[in-house]
């Protein structure tokens, strides 16, 4: 829809107040049936209200996909059926006419977010509920399956990455390195510095991808605090769920990488927002608000209010999009305290970082292709990215978090085995149960509140590991321990992702064959 169009609908933003839009609320739009305003209430029911915005853009994404399919059928989405979603069903995963399939687990997103539209529509409109919910017994004796849920979908995918397997891809695909270990004159590495700190960032503390790109300036902790592990505070608002902020670790070494980053006269932040200011998009941005002043014993910001005054507000109140609005008065001009600028000056959005990550993987693919096979670039676009795509090394951001959980795993329990060496059994349950065991103490640095969710989803295939073999590894460098370590799993294990080791394929070039 062009801009002329918007003229249609006067003051946008007082009509997205009145009924009921907040920021970041999707709008669904269709070329043929234009907007439908029953869909688009689903984004301001109750229930759906208090999400997250990425759980907005994930259920709206799936709508649209869903809506598009059942255009192609010349159907509305309150006439669809279930041997429309068995059929949806059969397209998105298996259908060979689809060149887009994905696999078990990116459908259950859909049902999820589908399954949640139609239980709020049949009970708003009264409307077929066409995603299937009772539950297939199992044995007779209840536990269930949804029907709706791909048979091929586990609940949630999970792998690792070694420390040095992700050095590697850092340093290939956010670096500009190659597998050799040299680095082309011709890389220009623009966001090299802001790039690095962050997925860093991601390694070393265990946040989740939005967690730590809603990060302010001011909640960094001071260059000069000692420790290696300095501690810092993740804001109620912007923490999974909203329902309390905690404490978490910063690595010294990723403070020291976020300072460089930030550093006035090397690092890219200072230079995007120089760019910024001298085009002057921070005056254009609509709903900015100036902070005066920081207390961080009360994680507090003093802001000017519209009306020339001052207020007190709670960093813990502050949604991620709330603080893409907060600059301060700078000798050259407004500032953000977003720590995370994208190139223009603004702040980076957390959903871009996706976007990141799969250009630093399709950098390494090429990378490794390249290695691995003289001649490379002489093959047919196809024939390369068919090749590209068997490289081993790859990340996603969740990847970082479950890597950070299991290396945390492999120190604890080689501590409280030393802790408890010389207990009876007897001895050792009663201190479990007085004090804690490595559960707990691990789902308190995720910011888990039942540890069996760690258990279960972070960490189910190390749990059964011998003690006595992490103690054997532990007693050495943590680092080089942790992944021997992690080493001996990946052997037996595609979900761990080791270091790649490039061998030169010279056999003859046959682009029908599989490397």
């Amino acid at each position: 829809m062009g801009d002329t169009d918007l003229g249609q609908f006067g003051d946008v933003h007082e009509r997205a107040r009145e009924n009921g839009a907040r920021d970041g609320t999707p709008i669904l739009w269709s070329a043929r049936h234009g907007a439908d305003p029953w869909i688009n209430l689903f984004f301001r029911a109750d229930e759906i209200v208090s999400k997250q915005r990425t759980t907005w853009r994930r259920y709206a994404y799936a709508l649209v996909v869903w809506l598009n399919f059942l255009e192609q059928r010349g159907r509305l989405w309150f006439e669809a059926s279930t041997r429309d979603y068995t059929d949806f069903k059969h397209w998105r995963m298996a259908d060979s006419r689809n060149c887009g399939r994905v696999e078990g687990t990116s459908f259950d997103t859909d049902r999820a977010g589908l399954k949640r539209f139609y239980a709020w529509a049949s009970s708003e409109y009264e409307v077929f509920n066409p995603i299937p919910s009772q539950s297939v017994q199992s044995g007779g004796h209840g536990s269930g399956r949804d029907p709706s849920r791909p048979a091929g979908a586990p609940r949630r995918q999970v792998k690792w990455l070694l420390r040095k397997a992700f050095e590697q891809w850092r340093d290939v695909g956010l670096r500009g390195y190659g597998f050799d270990g040299l680095r082309p004159e011709s890389w220009h590495g623009f966001n090299e510095d802001r790039n690095t700190a962050f997925v860093e960032g991601l390694w070393g503390t265990g946040l989740r991808l939005e967690e730590w790109a809603s990060l302010l300036d001011v909640e960094l902790p001071a260059a000069h605090v000692d420790g290696r592990y300095p501690k810092a505070w993740l804001a109620k608002a912007c923490a999974k769920g909203r329902r309390y902020g905690r404490n978490y670790r910063i690595p010294r070494a990723v403070v020291k990488a976020v300072a460089g980053y930030m550093d006035l006269l090397e690092g890219s932040r200072a230079e995007a927002i120089e760019r910024a200011q001298r085009e002057g998009r921070y005056e254009r941005l609509p709903g900015l608000v100036i902070v005066t002043g920081h207390n961080p014993r009360r994680r507090a910001l003093r802001v000017r209010t519209p009306h020339g005054g001052s207020a007190t507000v709670s960093l813990d109140v502050l949604e991620p999009a709330e603080r893409h609005r907060l600059f301060r008065e700078a000798q050259g001009g407004l500032e953000p305290l977003a720590v995370w600028l994208s190139v223009n000056g603004m702040p980076h959005q957390a959903h871009s970082w996706e976007n990141t990550f799969a250009a630093a993987n399709s950098r390494v693919a090429e990378a490794w292709a390249r290695s691995r096979w003289p001649g490379f670039e002489d093959l047919r676009e196809e024939e390369r990215r068919r090749r590209a795509a068997q490289c081993p090394l790859w990340a996603r951001p969740h990847m970082m978090r479950h890597s950070y959980a299991l290396g945390w795993y492999s120190i604890l329990s080689a501590v409280w085995e030393q802790r408890l060496r010389g207990f009876t059994e007897a001895e050792k349950r009663a201190f479990r149960e007085q004090f804690g065991d490595i559960w707990y103490q691990l789902a308190t640095m995720l910011g888990h509140r039942n540890p069996q969710t760690t258990r279960d989803w972070y960490l189910a295939p190390f749990t059964a590991l011998e003690v006595d073999y992490l103690m054997a590894l532990i007693d050495g460098d943590q680092r080089e321990a942790v992944d021997i370590l992690l080493g001996r799993i990946a052997a037996d294990n595609e979900l761990v992702l080791s270091p790649v080791e490039v061998e030169q394929d010279l056999s003859p070039d046959d682009e029908g064959d599989d490397a």
